[in-house]
């Protein structure tokens, strides 16, 4: 969208963050279709890239219990991140839910403060180098990194699993400044790739964001015909989209959803298609 609808409609850009994040990754790591994990120093963000674009969910969403009507990427997110605060509760360990967040670069052990993070465990289990003095960490056990990375890992699968629509294995891209903490192993995951630059995926997506136009609209097939239907709602969105920016020779349609509507007369049908493209030089 252009900064002047951003400014008007400031809601729609409500979802953008993560959405960056996995347009990022989908440019870094060159794969169109992958799941991905964006984790910071907070939360941890999973979603699926279908043909490079996030997979939008299905379902209503809220936000701050208000339920929106508007498009939003299919996300699931946890607390977990590079911040996460480790405290030993007898014989276990207890991660999270709170986190020093961006103040890790100092609160964290490892950076000579007096927290115990999963950036410090991360770093101690060897998952983390070059990120602050390994030495601050002689006080902390095997046994508690052993645990937290367990616990780590055990969130990790149960994020991928929950995401993933089928059996079938598939990529991994392993984005965000604590992706360190993601296994290189996970069942059901092809493959964990952690490309170059992945701490920066956000902003790289940010910078390559397309222009894009979208039509939702109920036809009616008996009248002109599925294919007449399907061509004009094409070409709306493609006219949109060169409204918005996008430069028209490479404009491309990168969805096109049908919903039988069985309660209308006439063949009656919801058609939404997504158009998109590079921003016009």
């Amino acid at each position: 969208m252009t900064a002047e609808e951003a400014v008007r409609l400031p809601i729609l850009t409500v979802g953008s963050g993560p959405t960056n994040s996995m347009r990022g990754a989908c440019a870094l790591a060159k794969l169109s279709d992958a799941l991905v994990i964006d984790v910071g120093g907070t939360s941890a963000d999973c979603g699926i890239l279908v043909d490079g674009f996030p997979r939008e969910s299905a379902a209503a969403i809220e936000v701050g219990g208000v339920r929106t009507n508007f498009r939003m990427p299919d996300l699931i997110s946890i607390g977990l991140g590079g911040g996460t605060i480790v405290r030993q509760e007898g014989n276990g360990v207890k991660c999270g839910p709170d986190s020093v967040g961006y103040k890790v670069i100092t609160e964290a052990l490892i950076n000579g403060g007096s927290t115990l993070t999963l950036s410090d465990i991360s770093t101690k289990g060897g998952r983390l180098s070059g990120f602050g003095d390994a030495s601050k960490l002689s006080g902390v056990s095997d046994e508690v990194v052993k645990q937290a990375l367990a616990w780590v890992d055990e969130q990790i699968q149960n994020l991928s699993d929950r995401m993933k629509a089928s059996r079938s294995t598939m990529p991994l891209i392993a984005v965000g400044g604590g992706s360190h903490l993601i296994p290189k192993k996970i069942n059901g995951i092809a493959e964990v790739i952690t490309p170059n630059h992945h701490a920066v995926a956000n902003a790289f997506g940010a910078a390559i964001a397309e222009a894009s136009g979208s039509v939702d609209r109920v036809y009616r097939y008996d009248d002109q015909g599925r294919e007449a239907c399907l061509d004009e709602a094409r070409k709306l969105a493609t006219e949109a989209a060169v409204r918005a920016g996008a430069d028209a020779k490479h404009v491309r349609i990168t969805a096109v959803i049908e919903v039988p509507m069985s309660y209308l007369p006439g063949q009656g049908c919801r058609v939404q298609v997504k158009a998109a493209g590079p921003l016009a030089s």
